[in-house]
């Protein structure tokens, strides 16, 4: 009987302890998804602030790029009051300054250079036979005098014309750094150092020595023989 008593109150015991254990794991377990949840919402401010800082620090200043993309002004596309490379691309004649990009129409050239020996004028179309569709609607007009070629174009819509081409081979026409026809090659290249000659530059050969601004636009070029300027031609491209 007496055994029978004690081995009856340890299995009630162990059965406490195994009740006790069970309940702290249940416990446990419970307050582990809670406490999951918990953590999840104390960091997920923290990470997307982060999250924000990282990507505000690394996004684009949008407005600034569109700042820097303005484009270019081109140098021919400008008043010649206010561009030193037209105001080089010039001659003088009895004290008149006649560059590039100049407007004049057929009083003003005879006011400055007198009547030409010749005036033609072009007005391109279709089927003028050119293949100048660019020009289409343009009206070009060529004065000839001694010496000197001028071309002018006008734009559609009663535009003023422009002087786009000059050819000179008489010395009474300069250059505003007083180069002209007949100077040598010597008296040229000290006078535009920034030029360049074209081929090999042999002063017995016939070559081109070209002063040309960085917009690759307006050019003056001499054309070289015998060591000696024999013609200046001042143009800008048409585009």
């Amino acid at each position: 009987m007496m055994k029978l008593t004690k081995k009856t109150a340890g299995f009630v015991m162990m059965s406490i302890l195994l009740t006790m254990a069970l309940a702290g794991c249940q416990s446990n377990s419970a307050k582990s998804p809670e406490a999951a949840q918990n953590s999840a919402e104390n960091n997920t401010p923290d990470e997307q602030a982060k999250g924000e800082e990282a990507s505000n620090s690394t996004a684009p200043a949008s407005g600034n790029s569109e700042e820097q993309s303005a484009e270019a002004i081109k140098e021919g596309s400008i008043e010649k009051e206010g561009n030193v490379v037209l105001k080089e691309l010039a001659f003088v004649y009895n004290e008149h300054t006649i560059a590039i990009s100049d407007t004049a129409n057929e009083d003003q050239m005879e006011q400055m250079l007198g009547k030409p020996d010749n005036l033609k004028s072009h007005t391109y179309s279709a089927d003028d036979g050119t293949n100048m569709d660019t020009l289409i609607g343009f009206t070009e007009k060529v004065y000839t005098y001694p010496g000197l070629e001028i071309k002018t174009i006008s734009i559609p819509e009663g535009k003023q014309d422009s002087i786009f081409h000059i050819e000179i081979t008489d010395p009474k026409y300069t250059t505003v750094r007083n180069i002209k026809a007949g100077d040598s090659l010597d008296t040229l290249k000290n006078a535009y150092p920034e030029g360049k000659l074209l081929g090999n530059g042999a002063p017995d050969e016939e070559d081109d020595f070209r002063y040309e601004p960085s917009n690759y636009v307006d050019v003056m070029s001499f054309h070289i023989k015998d060591a000696k300027v024999e013609s200046i031609q001042i143009f800008s491209l048409l585009d």
